[in-house]
């Protein structure tokens, strides 16, 4: 495994591979979601790269920058035994100069739900995946469903830029209780990574209302709302693929979304039906 930390040295790397590229761009503390990410870029790919980057301008004042989970020895390791051929690690000063242009998120669709609760969040995600998308010229790049609006976010990013790439969405991985695999899970004390579970049995709940013939949001809504208590909630939405707000669920375009506090942990999660 080559690992370059900067862009020349990504490029050198790069230079000398052919065929499809596979990219799994992470913020390390990497956990079994990313392995899953990864393994899919194995299979799909003639080389696969990962990057670890914690993006500090995804992150608000106030947010956990300073204290979020790294593991760089741990990481690496992971990498190399997941076959990963090139692992991108770069520091701030590599991916930002002064001054600098910026991709800024859709108007509307940037700042709901995730974006109203952190305004600003989304310009610094698509600016950063935009620099590691041009410096890895990937052909596939990988993202778990489980920052979902995210995902969208991208996704849109790629068409509206003409961008020749393909977003492969990966689903959720799980602990064996149904909590949401998240490098941020690491915070939780014992008794708060049980109330955490809420957030999934929520989701559940809502899945079975729609399997027994209940498709009306307000209804689904209220009975999460129930079960989340007494958790702090940010937000539970039901909205289609294009993360518009939908009065009624409809089967094979809808994500239900949940975003709570757990102590002093934010979570979210969601599932698409």
């Amino acid at each position: 495994m080559i690992i370059a930390r900067s862009a020349q040295e990504l490029r050198n790397a790069l230079d000398s591979k052919t065929g499809s590229v596979g990219f799994v761009p992470t913020m390390g503390a990497l956990h079994i979601g990313h392995r899953t990410l990864i393994d899919a870029a194995r299979r799909e790919n003639d080389t696969v790269v990962v990057s670890i980057f914690v993006n500090p301008t995804q992150f608000l004042p106030g947010e956990d920058l300073s204290k979020y989970p790294r593991r760089e020895e741990a990481d690496f390791k992971i990498c190399e035994l997941s076959g990963v051929d090139v692992l991108f690690y770069p520091d701030v000063s590599t991916m930002y100069g002064r001054d600098e242009v910026r991709i800024t998120a859709p108007d509307v669709r940037g700042y709901i739900l995730e974006g109203a609760s952190r305004p600003g969040h989304f310009d610094g995600v698509l600016t950063v995946v935009m620099k590691l998308f041009n410096l890895v010229r990937p052909t596939r790049a990988y993202f778990g469903k489980k920052d979902a609006q995210q995902l969208s976010l991208i996704t849109q990013m790629v068409g509206n830029f003409f961008m020749d790439l393909t977003i492969v969405p990966m689903d959720t991985v799980r602990e064996n209780d149904g909590l949401a695999l998240s490098s941020r899970n690491v915070y939780l004390n014992p008794s708060e990574r049980t109330e955490a579970l809420k957030l999934s049995a929520s989701l559940k709940r809502a899945t079975k209302l729609v399997m027994q013939g209940t498709l009306e949001s307000d209804a689904i809504k209220a009975q999460m709302l129930e079960i989340l208590e007494p958790l702090e909630v940010e937000y539970v939405a039901i909205v289609n693929r294009a993360f518009e707000s939908i009065g009624r669920v409809e089967i094979g375009n809808t994500i239900v979304l949940v975003a709570a506090r757990v102590g002093s942990t934010r979570l979210i999660d969601n599932v698409w039906m």
